[in-house]
């Protein structure tokens, strides 16, 4: 009856998680840092910030992490984070009656994308109640493009999580919010007595940095190979992934509900800070078919948040609490199960999964080393847990603030730095950051921090390809509908030539999204003649802001007469006349890092020597 129960419950919510995700908005499956990773590279796909995606990540997110499946709640709330700020970086939502007025100074794709970085950093804040943790993510993993003003709004925003944290914290402590709150929102501090360790430690430190590594690259190799298969399936429907979902959180909860039974039962240590064995309520001793006064260790770590399962595995003087075996059944079970769990169509991180393998790992490296080192065996689960971030994620700083902050104690700073750099150099040997594999299972173009060595030997004029779409100062309107409509390019040289100039010339570059809200407004000429300042007098700012999600114009849905289709626009009013742009003898190495650092969307490329 128990099993059942645990079960069908687990299904009911995995089921309802995966059918919101697929049937309403399947761009907020997974654990969307990739997305929003991608998003602030440059490439803006289709919904994934968008209100409908924001609604169904936190409902599916809570429905997904409740139905015991193995996932986590840090990269769903990174996504959540990253959609508030794009809907106040459109002015809100048009569609659904949320608008204000003063947003209307962040329409543009600078503003936009601060915010989406700030909301990213807010979602780590908020997950671990690490402020700096936050900025500090968001500047190492998330941002491609950074400059100091951002630092500190990312600063400001993040400090505004946590003490809207701390307040919401005092209210659960005060016993009004049932179980959510006792010790706060996964605050592992577990480390408040000093730590004392010596030289003869360092070895097995840099030992478990080696292994992380190891296992951390496996773990990323694993992931992106059952991703591709996942692809496949899904492929054929969206009937096909329910059906992966559901048989996923079946697989789990017989998992889950029969590994238990494997290991034997333990009998309650006299010194128990808390009622053993632990029934009816979330606690480190639970007994499951024990006799009284026994407990099962792996049910304790098993039936338990994955918030408490860490505490646990965190916490000090508890070495003599679990068993070899159940450590080692523990870790197999979560590597497992974290990588079949997250390729599922429904809201899902990876952070606290990777937190809960690697302490578990380092707990059983602990448990081997036994009296041979200095080091507890929650210690060593903090570090196993930094390793096999490190391992998989491959960040430094950021990790290491975010464990510091995690743990509370600044005296484990010198044996965290030595594990995450020993366990991302080792990785970095095999394959590359977990979230940039799946951007690419995900065919997210990604524009890498630094050129292959190959790009040295290239220039620009090497790569162009033709042919090239341009439009001329002044231009029929059948011409630009025709360029339109024959491409998908979003920004467009413009020429003068005679009798507006000598010779042909570069006069700038205008945007697809302004060509069609000129041809939209219908100023038209009847004879080729240049306007000058008069041709603002037509249209106002609001008509080239950044349009919000799903409001993009289509010049499909422009109707025009074959009368106006020969009439011209003048495009020099509207043309942005100085864009960046490069002669065709430059390196390709340095043009990728003069686009990636600067931020660019366009970068032009013109002959060093006129052909004219």
């Amino acid at each position: 009856m128990a099993f059942l129960v645990f079960s069908l419950s687990n299904l009911a919510l995995t089921l309802f998680a995966a059918i919101i995700t697929a049937f309403i908005s399947p761009a907020a499956a997974g654990s969307g840092i990739p997305e929003v990773k991608a998003y602030l590279n440059g490439v803006d796909a289709p919904g994934i910030l968008s209100i409908r995606t924001l609604i169904v990540k936190i409902v599916g997110s809570i429905a997904a992490v409740s139905s015991s499946l193995l996932v986590g709640k840090a990269g769903p709330m990174v996504h959540t984070g990253s959609c508030i700020a794009a809907l106040f970086g459109q002015g809100g939502s048009r569609r659904y009656g949320l608008t204000w007025k003063w947003l209307r100074f962040f329409k543009n794709d600078r503003d936009r994308r601060d915010l989406v970085t700030c909301g990213s950093a807010a979602g780590i804040a908020a997950a671990f109640r690490a402020p700096v943790g936050g900025v500090l993510f968001a500047l190492e993993e998330m941002a491609s493009w950074w400059r100091s003003a951002l630092l500190w709004r990312a600063f400001f925003t993040t400090a505004v999580v946590a003490i809207i944290l701390r307040a919401l914290i005092d209210v659960c402590l005060s016993g009004k919010c049932g179980l959510f709150g006792k010790g706060g929102l996964i605050m592992f501090d577990v480390y408040s007595a000093n730590v004392s360790y010596h030289l003869a430690d360092v070895p097995p430190v840099l030992a478990l940095g080696v292994i992380g590594g190891i296992l951390g690259s496996f773990y990323n190799f694993l992931l992106v190979k059952v991703l591709k298969v996942y692809n496949l399936v899904n492929e054929k429907g969206t009937f096909y992934k329910i059906f992966i979902a559901c048989t996923i959180s079946i697989f789990t909860s017989c998992l889950l509900f029969g590994l238990p039974w494997l290991v034997s039962c333990q009998s309650c240590p006299s010194d128990a800070s808390e009622d053993c064995p632990t029934i009816g309520r979330s606690g480190n001793y639970k007994k499951f078919q024990c006799p009284p006064g026994h407990y099962n260790d792996l049910a304790s770590l098993i039936f338990n948040t994955n918030d408490d399962a860490i505490r646990n595995l965190f916490s000090k003087n508890t070495d003599s609490e679990f068993q070899l075996s159940t450590m080692l059944i523990f870790f197999v079970t979560c590597f497992i199960l974290s990588i079949f769990s997250y390729g599922i169509v429904a809201p899902a991180g990876l952070f606290v999964p990777v937190i809960v393998t690697g302490a578990s790992y380092g707990r059983f490296i602990g448990m081997l080393i036994g009296s041979w080192g200095n080091l507890s065996h929650g210690l060593y689960a903090v570090l196993g847990a930094a390793s096999f971030l490190g391992g998989s994620m491959r960040m430094t700083v950021s990790l290491c603030v975010i464990i510091l902050e995690l743990t509370n104690n600044l005296l484990l700073l010198p044996l965290i730095m030595v594990v995450l750099l020993v366990s991302k150099t080792v990785a970095d040997a095999f394959n590359g950051n977990v979230y940039d594999l799946i951007m690419k299972v995900k065919g997210f173009p990604y524009l890498e921090t630094h050129a292959e060595p190959y790009m040295r030997q290239l220039t620009v004029a090497d790569v162009v390809s033709g042919p090239l779409q341009l439009c001329h100062g002044i231009e029929k309107v059948g011409n630009i509908v025709h360029i339109l409509k024959t491409t998908m390019h979003h920004g467009f040289p413009v020429i003068d030539e005679s009798p507006h100039s000598e010779s042909p010339v570069l006069y700038g570059l205008i945007l697809r999204a302004h060509l069609i809200a000129l041809l939209k407004k219908k100023a038209f000429l009847c004879t080729p003649v240049q306007l000058g300042a008069d041709a603002f007098r037509h249209f106002s700012s609001d008509d080239f802001a950044k349009k919000g999600l799903g409001n993009v114009d289509k010049i499909e849905d422009i109707e025009l007469t074959d009368e106006e289709m020969e009439m011209f626009l003048d495009l020099h009013p509207f043309t942005n006349a100085s864009p960046y742009t490069v002669v065709d003898t430059m390196s390709l190495a340095k043009a990728l890092i003069l686009f990636r650092e600067v931020g660019l969307r366009h970068l032009l490329v013109i002959p060093k020597i006129s052909s004219v």
